[in-house]
């Protein structure tokens, strides 16, 4: 395992700092619990604001409040807690559900459902469309990584140890989930492939993706937050497949009974992620000297 960079942090001026794991080990099971969260976020995003029509604009408004909140508790926290960072991760997927539809949907018949005039209070979206919120989205995000870059911090999670480090990274989630969501949206609305055929579409990327781990000359960095990106649209397009309507290509389990076996699902995999954690033998500080 490499050494972490050297921490430029001004919490870290003193002569020595203790550095603490806060970000989970990428394994089979972290991509596993990634796409279950992310389907969730689907589900419990269009559960606010379709089901319960709330709208996507009121809707936005809490779920990046909540997304605040939970990432508050990760922030303070002092060393990695499976149920914290998981947490967060919903709050991005359910909060980039929103947005992303906030931004390239509105009232027209095409978003709404079969004689509905509006939903929920306040703007019902801004209609920029898949392709332009999408664009605006990955240069959001590239805003995110050359800032990220030019700070010194490392692109590597599994050292990044400092607050300000963290909060790039989480920045970089939220962005990437928004941008997921409309990816995930587009192949199930506008590309003709359906549900099942754009979940199959990303499924196969990201086999490409994994064989790609394998060749020596391709920056692992940069396959992880491409796959980081495109689970995200497979918890799109599996999040509708569940809930819409067999007669648009769903099974039509619901917003609300779909949301409900996703959490439960994703509450056992923290709490095995949880067991597992204390497990784990304890790891001894690192000294970094100032």
């Amino acid at each position: 395992m490499q050494h972490p960079e050297a921490l430029t942090d001004l919490d870290v001026a003193s002569t020595t700092k203790s550095v603490t794991k806060k970000l989970p080990e990428v394994t089979l099971a972290f991509w596993i619990m990634k796409i279950a969260a992310t389907t969730l976020g689907e589900t419990a995003g269009d559960l606010f604001a379709q089901t319960l029509k709330l709208g996507y604009f009121l809707t936005t408004i809490a779920l990046f409040l909540i997304f605040v909140v939970t990432l508050v508790v990760q922030l303070r926290s002092r060393r990695y807690n499976p149920f914290f960072y998981w947490t967060v991760i919903l709050s991005t997927s359910m909060a980039g559900t929103t947005m992303s539809d906030f931004m390239n949907r509105d009232a027209s018949t095409k978003y709404l459902s079969s004689g509905a005039t509006s939903l929920g209070w306040g703007p019902q979206g801004l209609g920029l469309g898949y392709p332009a919120g999408a664009a605006i989205l990955i240069s959001i995000l590239l805003v995110v990584f050359a800032v990220w870059r030019l700070s010194g911090m490392t692109f590597q999670i599994r050292d990044i140890v400092t607050f300000r480090g963290e909060a790039l990274f989480w920045s970089a989630i939220l962005v990437s989930n928004t941008l997921g969501t409309s990816m995930g949206d587009f192949l199930s609305d506008s590309s003709g492939l359906g549900y099942a055929g754009g979940a199959l579409l990303v499924t196969g990327a990201l086999a490409v993706l994994a064989v790609l781990m394998k060749v020596p000359t391709v920056p692992n960095v940069l396959l992880f937050w491409i796959a980081f990106v495109l689970t995200r649209p497979l918890g799109a397009t599996a999040g509708d497949l569940l809930t819409k309507p067999v007669a648009k290509g769903g099974l039509n389990l619901g917003t609300a009974g779909s949301s409900a076996v996703l959490l439960a699902v994703l509450l056992a995999l923290m709490a095995y992620a949880q067991v597992r954690e204390r497990r784990a033998p304890a790891v001894q500080p690192t000294e970094r000297k100032g």
